[in-house]
């Protein structure tokens, strides 16, 4: 008896975390604020990207970026090593965090007007739910995996890349409600969709990669 096995578009996804930002230092929040890169981040993007591409010489990406400072900095440091112009892709903006954004972290801790015990529960009145993040991201999502792109390298943020990894994993945005694969600043992903269909994160958050190693 023979079993038929389905084909797919193989898809080779790396997903990068932003490293270190202006917001990292000073007690602000991130969100929507367009921080840029500290110096030290600025070198862990250049060793990022010098890894990769010692990692992956001869292979051409498509690089799309969260439009906020410190991931086009990101990307755009990426995208020099690999000779691409990065694609801004609002979907990959961090999460909007609303009448907080431009705030300390300390005055959001004050002034939180509901505490998040769901993921369609909102900080405050004017602010994003994860659930917001995710039907903001799906259209994105569905594109990148039906277009013909091979090799794709995504530059975002800790929250968003976080619902991006349960998007990937095929789980229902109710995932969310039990689960989170959060990655950390400057960490690197690889996500991988092979021929028979199955969907792999082969490395999660690999901070490897923004320290000095390419030879």
């Amino acid at each position: 008896m023979s079993t038929h096995i389905r084909m797919f578009q193989k898809k080779n996804i790396i997903t990068i975390q932003h490293p270190e930002s202006v917001h990292h230092t000073n007690g602000m929040i991130g969100s929507w604020n367009d921080w840029p890169l500290t110096e030290k981040g600025i070198q862990q993007a250049e060793n990022i990207a010098a890894n990769l591409k010692s990692e992956f010489r001869d292979t051409k990406f498509s690089v799309y970026t969260s439009p906020l400072s410190r991931t086009s900095q990101t990307a755009d440091i990426i995208g020099k090593q690999f000779n691409v112009v990065p694609q801004s892709a609002t979907a990959l903006k961090e999460r909007y965090l609303g009448r907080a954004v431009g705030q300390s972290v300390q005055w959001l801790k004050d002034n939180i007007e509901a505490e998040e015990r769901s993921i369609y529960d909102k900080c405050f009145s004017d602010a994003e739910s994860r659930f917001d993040v995710w039907q903001r991201m799906i259209p994105f999502y569905e594109t990148i995996i039906s277009r013909n792109e091979e090799n794709i390298i995504l530059v975002s943020h800790g929250d968003s890349l976080s619902i991006f990894n349960v998007m990937w994993l095929g789980l229902p945005v109710e995932s969310l409600q039990t689960m989170d694969l959060y990655g950390v600043s400057g960490g690197v992903s690889f996500l991988y969709h092979t021929a028979t269909g199955k969907r792999v994160i082969k490395k999660m958050s690999d901070t490897s990669y923004y320290k000095n190693k390419a030879i």
